[in-house]
């Protein structure tokens, strides 16, 4: 079947088969391998992508699902300001990064961000629960979610209180 969809903001289209798993098409036909595939069961969130918005396990999408929707991996995210604004967040946070999860960390920071300019504890906690992170504790990570948040506003808005 062919497939077109929006990759990192430009339209693609893919040859593959119905149950072709959105993990495989961006690696073996794109090249991205900043999505890892980790369990394939949709639990440990290192194959993270935003798909329509919010963040989804590219394990668990079948070709069949992508097509006409919007994907941003993290290799298209990294050319956006909010990459960095989390990446100084997460730095003063002192956030432990593995590699193994930065791919869910950071894309679910950024839904969570797009979402919510000031997202509270409890919430952050509850967006991270389908990432398994064993590299940094949930304090830190809420923190540097929290300190990505206050970077973003002031670098939208000018200082914020």
């Amino acid at each position: 079947m062919t497939i077109g969809f929006i990759l990192n903001g430009e339209d693609v289209v893919v040859r593959t088969e119905a149950d072709t798993r959105l993990i495989d098409i961006l690696r073996g036909n794109f090249g991205l391998l900043g999505s890892k595939a980790g369990c394939i069961l949709g639990i440990c969130g290192s194959c993270s992508v935003i798909f329509n918005g919010a963040v989804a396990q590219s394990c668990l999408i079948p070709a069949f699902k992508i097509r006409s929707s919007e994907i941003v991996t993290i290799e298209g995210f990294i050319q956006n300001d909010e990459y960095q604004d989390i990446m100084i967040g997460f730095s003063r946070a002192a956030v432990v990064s593995c590699g193994f999860c930065d791919t869910g960390k950071i894309l679910t920071t950024e839904a969570l961000l797009s979402r919510n300019s000031r997202p509270g504890r409890e919430e952050i906690l509850a967006a991270f629960s389908g990432i398994r992170c064993r590299c940094t504790d949930p304090e830190s990570l809420a923190a540097g979610v929290m300190e990505a948040a206050e970077i973003r506003r002031r670098r939208l808005y000018g200082r914020t209180s």
